[in-house]
C-alpha cells in the first residue's frame, strides 16, 4: 500500500501529464482538454454554481466546506499554476492566448488570495447560508420528479452545510476575524425567516407548494412529505443552532472596528481587492480623489437640472422633495413591479438602434425575497441559464416602498436588465467556441462598469425625458462616484461609518434606508464598490476615442459589439481589444478611399 506522500506524487505526476499532447494531439487540443477538466473538477467541487450554469448531476449536493476539503481545494489551484505556467502559449491560437491569459491570471488570483483569512468571513447581512441555502433551491430545476428528489436531497444535506459554516465562523472568531458587528444586526432575523413553524411556508421548500399536476397525486404526496421530513430533521434544527450561535456567541464577539485594515494583513488584503475588482494598479489614495473629483463635477449637472426644472430652492431642498412628496411613491408592490416592467418593455425595442448582436435568453422582473428584503439593495440580477431552464432576473426591492421613487426606476431598470447586466451576462453565455469558464468569469470592473455605462445609454434611447428623471439618473451616477469617496474612505483613511453616510446623504437624493443599507454594503464587501465607476469611465473613455478616431465613420453599433463578444475582459485587455478594432477600421477606411 502506497504512502499519502507517494499517492500524492503519483497523482501530480498524472496530471501533469494531462496538460502533455497525447499522439496526433496540438497543443491546441492540449490546452482545450486541460481546461475543461479544470471545467469538470469546479463543477464538481462547487454543485451550487454547477447547478447556476446547468452542468448536469450536482444538483443534489453541496460544497464541502469541511477543513480538510477547502485545504484540498487550495492546494489543487496552487497545483494548477504550475501545470498552466507549463503549457507552451506560443503554440496557442490567438483566441486561445486570450483564454490563457485570462484563466492564469484568475489562478494567479485565486493563490494570492489564499494569503488571506476569507474563509473566516462567512456570513453578513448580505451573504452568508442563512440566504444561499433558500437562493440555491429557489434556482433549482423544477421539470422532473428527480429534479424535486435533488431538492429533498439538498435539503437533507443542509444541517452539514450549516454546522460546517458555524464551526468556520467559530474558529474566525477566536482567531478575531469577524465582519463589523454593526452590519450583523439583521441577521438573526434572516436565520429565522428561513424556519417558520409551518415547513411549507418556508422559503426552503417553495418549489413543494406547487407541483406540477402531472406528476400524479401519489407522486406530490410523497414528494412533500419527504421534504417537510428534510426540513424538521435537518434544515430546522441547523438554523436553530445557527441562531442560537449568532445571537449568544458570534455577535456578542464580533468587532467594533469596520475597516478591513483592521484585520490581520488587512492593508494587503484591501489592495488585493482593489487590484482584483478594478483590474488596476490604482491606489486607495488615487481612488478616493478620483470619486471627489467626480463628486464635484456630477454635482453641478445636479445644480443645473435642478435649476431648469423651475424648482424654487437649493440642493438640500430639492433632495427633500424626491424623498418625500407622496406623487413620486407607488402604494403596493405590485403597482412598483407592474412599472418596471413597463420600463423595460419600452427599452426592449430600442436595443437594435444600439446593438448589433442581441442575446437570445429572456428575462423577468421578480420582487426581492422577502426573508431577504430589509437588508439587501435596491436591486440585483441575477444570471439565467439555457441548460439550466432557467431565464436572467432583475430582482426589485419592495420593501418599504417610501423609499423606492419612481424618478429612480428608469436608470435601475438599464442597468439591471437591458441594456445592462440582462444584455451583456446572455450575450457572454451563448458565446460559440469558447471554454466553458469564459462564458462565466466576471471582473466586476467590467460587468459593472458596463452596467452604470449602460444607464448612460438612456438618453439616446429616449428616457430621462422630465427633470425628476434625469436627476435620478445623475444621483445613481453620483452615487458610484460616492463609492470611490467612501469605501476608500472607511477602509484606508481612517474614516468612520457616520462620515460615510453623512457625506453620502449631502451628495445624493437616495433615501436615508438606501444609503444605509449601502454603507454597511461596503464595509462588507471591501473594494467591490471602487468597479463600478472606474469601469464606466473606461467604456466612455474607449468610447470618445473611437468617435474621435473614426469621426462620421463612427458605428456605435460595431463598438458596442466589440466591447461585448469576447465576454468581460480586464480594463486593459478591454483597452487593447477597442483600440485593436479601430486600427482595424481605419485600415478598411483608408482601403476603401485610397489614401
Amino acid at each position: 500500500m502506497k504512502t499519502c506522500r507517494s499517492l500524492r506524487a503519483a497523482a501530480l505526476t498524472l496530471l501533469a501529464l494531462l496538460c502533455l499532447p497525447v499522439q496526433g494531439e496540438d497543443a491546441s487540443q492540449a490546452f482545450r482538454n486541460f481546461l475543461q477538466q479544470e471545467w469538470d473538477y469546479t463543477m464538481m467541487q462547487y454543485p451550487e454554481y454547477a447547478s447556476i450554469t446547468g452542468y448536469p448531476g450536482q444538483d443534489g449536493r453541496w460544497t464541502d466546506n469541511a477543513p480538510e476539503a477547502i485545504a484540498a481545494r487550495k492546494q489543487h489551484t496552487r497545483d494548477v499554476l504550475a501545470r498552466v505556467t507549463s503549457i507552451p502559449r506560443d503554440g496557442l491560437s490567438a483566441s486561445e492566448q486570450l483564454s490563457y491569459d485570462l484563466f492564469l491570471s484568475e489562478i494567479q488570483d485565486d493563490v494570492e488570495g489564499q494569503s488571506f483569512p476569507s474563509d473566516y468571513l462567512r456570513i453578513n447581512q448580505l451573504d452568508g447560508v442563512q440566504q444561499s441555502v433558500a437562493e440555491t433551491i429557489e434556482r433549482a430545476k423544477t421539470f422532473s420528479a428527480k429534479d424535486y428528489e435533488n431538492i429533498v436531497a439538498r435539503l437533507d444535506g443542509a444541517g452539514t452545510r450549516i454546522r460546517q459554516d458555524i464551526a468556520l465562523l467559530r474558529e474566525g472568531l477566536a482567531k478575531d476575524i469577524t465582519p463589523p458587528r454593526i452590519t450583523l444586526r439583521d441577521v438573526p432575523q434572516q436565520i429565522l425567516n428561513q424556519i417558520p413553524v409551518e415547513p411549507l411556508e418556508s422559503p426552503l421548500l417553495a418549489p413543494f407548494k406547487t407541483l406540477p399536476e402531472s406528476f400524479g397525486a401519489a407522486t406530490r404526496e410523497a414528494l412533500v412529505d419527504l421534504a417537510v421530513e428534510a426540513y424538521v430533521t435537518q434544515c430546522k434544527p441547523a438554523f436553530e443552532e445557527l441562531h442560537a450561535f449568532v445571537v449568544n456567541e458570534y455577535i456578542p464577539g464580533a468587532r467594533d472596528s469596520i475597516a478591513l485594515t483592521e484585520l490581520p494583513g488587512g492593508e494587503a488584503w484591501y489592495a488585493f481587492n482593489i487590484r482584483k475588482r478594478t483590474t488596476t494598479d490604482m491606489s486607495p489614495q488615487a481612488i478616493h480623489d478620483l470619486g471627489l473629483a467626480e463628486v464635484k463635477r456630477i454635482r453641478a449637472e445636479m445644480d443645473r437640472v435642478i435649476a431648469e426644472s423651475g424648482f424654487q430652492g437649493g440642493f438640500a431642498a430639492f433632495t427633500h422633495f424626491l424623498r418625500t412628496d407622496p406623487q413620486f411613491y407607488f402604494d403596493t408592490p405590485e403597482a412598483l413591479l407592474a412599472a418596471y416592467r413597463d420600463i423595460a418593455k419600452r427599452v426592449d425595442p430600442e436595443l437594435v438602434r444600439l446593438f448589433g448582436i442581441l442575446p437570445r435568453l429572456p428575462y423577468g422582473i421578480k420582487p426581492v425575497p422577502a426573508y431577504a428584503e430589509k437588508s439587501q439593495t435596491t436591486a440585483y440580477y441575477m444570471g439565467g441559464s439555457k441548460e439550466a431552464g432557467r431565464p436572467g432576473y432583475f430582482f426589485a426591492n419592495t420593501y418599504d416602498l417610501k423609499t423606492r421613487p419612481k424618478w429612480e426606476m428608469e436608470a435601475l431598470t438599464l442597468h439591471e436588465a437591458v441594456p445592462g447586466h440582462h444584455l451583456q451576462i446572455a450575450l457572454q453565455k451563448e458565446m460559440e467556441d469558447l471554454p466553458e469558464f469564459r462564458k462565466w468569469i466576471g471582473y466586476t470592473a467590467y460587468i459593472e462598469g458596463w452596467g452604470l455605462y449602460a444607464e448612460s445609454l438612456g438618453s439616446e434611447m429616449g428616457f430621462y425625458q422630465d427633470p425628476y428623471s434625469k436627476f435620478g439618473q445623475l444621483t445613481y451616477e453620483i452615487w458610484r462616484a460616492i463609492r470611490l469617496v467612501v469605501d476608500t474612505g472607511m477602509h484606508s483613511l481612517g474614516w468612520s461609518r457616520q462620515q460615510a453616510i453623512d457625506y453620502f446623504v449631502e451628495n445624493s437624493g437616495k433615501s436615508e434606508h438606501d444609503i444605509t443599507v449601502e454603507i454597511d454594503r461596503y464595509i462588507v464587501w471591501p473594494g467591490q464598490a471602487l468597479a463600478y465607476k472606474i469601469g464606466e469611465l473606461k467604456f466612455k473613455e474607449l468610447r470618445a476615442r473611437a468617435t474621435a478616431a473614426l469621426g462620421d465613420h463612427f458605428d456605435i453599433r460595431a463598438f458596442h459589439d466589440v466591447c461585448l463578444l469576447a465576454g468581460p475582459l480586464p480594463l486593459r485587455l478591454l483597452e487593447q481589444r477597442v483600440d485593436a478594432w479601430i486600427g482595424e477600421e481605419q485600415s478598411r477606411l483608408r482601403t476603401a478611399t485610397g489614401t
